[in-house]
């Protein structure tokens, strides 16, 4: 057996047993299907927030055999596209370890394990092939919305349906991602291989304690301009801008510069036409950052406005 078989293997062997396999349902139906990752000894799941949208009921089983089990959502948070699950009996649960994402390089030897099309404990392999990708999805699961996610890990190991909620793996047997997504071509609608997405594990350990301390996220490092906003569209119904609704209480960059009924159409020249492409364009800021926001007045007028971005509280 040579040196990097071993690696597989032990890597695989340490992990797998705590990759789960989720079942949703509503009522008596199932509605799909997806992975998990065991958090740690009481019981708790760390999974995608689009894997459990629109179920009330779940049934996750273990890797390593035995009856299913029923469980519980604890929170979620879908900017990051995060939850967490508590099974009712965490009998015989094994935490995975969770490693130090920001030590991660490109070209490094990455595993993805989970369930996809329901076949339980497959691992595939890869490298890391990008690093703070920030990429909008929308979910293969109808009752989710999407999002735009910061941050991201790209790789190319296998992931398709069913994977999402799985572990991303480094070569020590340390979990370092949550699988999200492939990637899906627009014009065909299929996805495109070699071009997979996860959430770093840094991220996924910092929502995950929230959520389990507080049932939600009450901070991040998310940069906001401050302001609910919608898309708006053109004569034509094309994406046209992102319209501001309301600035929050207290943000007073915001307020003095950014208007209910004003239309945001870039930032730092970056074209925003839709609510996806302005979060996409944050991505790239720190809270604290200045920001030139180039804006649409309700008269029709353009003007360019200099917004310190502040820092998402969580939802």
């Amino acid at each position: 057996m040579t040196t990097l078989e071993a690696d597989y293997r032990r890597g695989i062997a340490r992990v797998l047993p705590s990759v789960v396999q989720i079942i949703t349902k509503a009522g008596s139906k199932e509605l799909g299907e997806g992975s998990g990752i065991v958090y740690d000894t009481s019981g708790h799941i760390v999974t995608n927030a689009h894997v459990v949208a629109g179920a009330t009921g779940f049934e996750v089983s273990l890797a390593t055999g035995g009856a299913s089990r029923a469980a519980r959502v604890v929170g979620t948070y879908e900017p990051s596209d995060l939850a967490v699950l508590e099974v009712a009996d965490p009998t015989g649960l094994v935490p995975a370890d969770f490693g130090d994402s920001d030590q991660l390089s490109i070209g490094q030897i990455v595993l993805a394990m989970g369930n996809p099309l329901g076949l339980s404990g497959s691992v595939s392999d890869g490298i890391v092939s990008g690093l703070g990708r920030t990429v909008p999805f929308q979910a293969e699961n109808a009752a989710s919305t999407g999002t735009t996610i910061n941050g991201l890990i790209q790789t190319t190991a296998a992931i398709n349906p069913g994977n999402s909620g799985g572990a991303l793996v480094d070569l020590a047997g340390e979990v370092v991602g949550v699988l999200v997504a492939n990637v899906v071509n627009a014009e065909t609608g299929s996805t495109l291989p070699g071009i997979g997405f996860a959430i770093p594990s840094n991220t996924v350990t910092d929502v995950a304690r929230q959520i389990i301390k507080n049932g939600k996220v009450t901070k991040t490092d998310r940069a906001t301009l401050g302001v609910t906003t919608q898309t708006v569209v053109s004569r034509r119904g094309e994406p046209a801008g992102v319209g501001v609704v309301r600035v929050a209480e207290g943000d007073g960059t915001a307020r003095a510069a950014l208007k209910p009924g004003s239309v945001i159409v870039s930032i730092d020249g970056v074209p925003t036409p839709t609510v996806q492409d302005l979060a996409r364009a944050l991505g790239r800021f720190e809270p604290g950052d200045l920001a030139r926001v180039r804006l649409r007045r309700p008269d029709g007028s353009t003007a360019t406005t200099i917004v310190r971005l502040g820092k998402h509280s969580g939802d």
